[in-house]
């Protein structure tokens, strides 16, 4: 039996600092004050508050400043840019840039951020393949603010949108996006693609139902992960998304959703019509797909820099 390249079926065990495994940071009384401020008041007032909580978080998380910081040489290099952050406390401007996504966020879910302050990119013509026929995947990032995509998904008729998370470890931020009425949308909870899990997901997509899975978060147990070159340098990624396509035979789509002069950019792209692969194959159809992915990721962060909101170390090694 072929048992594929085994530099693409890594079987590794999850670094000290798997990202599933951080505490949460932060706690559920002030993020709801904040989230209450900002209904109440309006951002514009309490942009001082937030700064401060921003502040607060900046210095007292050594690991995270310093996988921002890595990860911002990393884009200048493969860019071959020196303009792409700014010269003064850019590591800062990213811990405010992911604040104002919270915000941005809560406003989605509040009915604030509408269509038409939306700006949508679809070469392809996805969005007309909507309800029509069998459902598709979006695989998505923490590049910009899905969470918009999520609530702008529920102004366009037909779409049924499920996102399969592992959101054990944002409880407090998911209590208040449910305060905000995020809680009407379809969240399901995943660590393992277990059979039934799997025949819930065909019965959806056959109802014409689309799934969103973030194609830049590694498996909690650190198995199922294979190799991408991620600006310059090896990364981990994980193959569920191309197992999934494959397994389910339906077209697989990038989602990125980023904020751009005050106003948001949806890009959706067709990444592939189909994902075949067979057990002696699947090794390397899933490390093609996913490079297609890591690269399409990399071009969508030299267009937004500041808004790859990855906290943890992210690549195979430091070099």
């Amino acid at each position: 039996m072929a048992q594929g390249n085994p530099e693409n079926r890594m079987s590794v065990q999850p670094p000290p600092e798997h990202w599933s495994r951080r505490p949460e940071r932060g706690a559920s009384l002030p993020m709801r004050l904040t989230a209450w401020a900002a209904r109440t008041l309006g951002r514009r007032l309490i942009a001082p508050l937030v700064c401060l909580i921003v502040l607060y978080f900046y210095l007292t998380s050594k690991a995270s400043r310093q996988a921002i910081g890595q990860y911002q040489q990393r884009l200048s290099r493969h860019a071959e840019r020196t303009d792409l952050f700014p010269k003064r406390h850019a590591i800062y401007r990213q811990y405010l840039a992911f604040a104002e996504s919270l915000l941005d966020k809560i406003d989605a879910w509040q009915g604030k951020i509408t269509m038409d302050q939306l700006d949508l990119s679809d070469p392809d013509g996805l969005r007309t393949q909507i309800g029509q026929g069998r459902g598709q995947i979006f695989v998505c990032s923490h590049l910009g603010n899905m969470e918009l995509c999520r609530a702008m998904a529920m102004q366009t008729p037909g779409l049924r949108l499920n996102v399969l998370v592992h959101s054990k470890n944002a409880v407090l931020f998911n209590q208040v996006l449910n305060h905000a009425g995020a809680n009407a949308l379809n969240l399901i909870q995943v660590s393992e693609l277990d059979p039934q899990i799997m025949l819930d997901l065909n019965n959806k997509l056959a109802r014409g139902e689309w799934l969103a899975i973030a194609g830049d978060r590694t498996p909690l147990h650190g198995r199922r992960v294979t190799s991408v070159q991620f600006l310059g340098a090896a990364a981990h990624l994980p193959q569920g998304p191309w197992l999934l396509a494959g397994l389910l035979r339906c077209p697989i789509n990038t989602l990125f959703c980023t904020r751009r002069q005050g106003r948001f950019h949806v890009a959706m792209r067709r990444l592939s019509a189909e994902v075949n692969w067979t057990r002696a194959t699947r090794d390397s159809e899933v490390a093609r797909h996913a490079q297609r992915y890591a690269d399409a990721l990399a071009g969508a962060c030299i267009e937004a820099p500041l808004q790859w909101f990855n906290f943890y170390p992210f690549w195979a090694s430091n070099a």
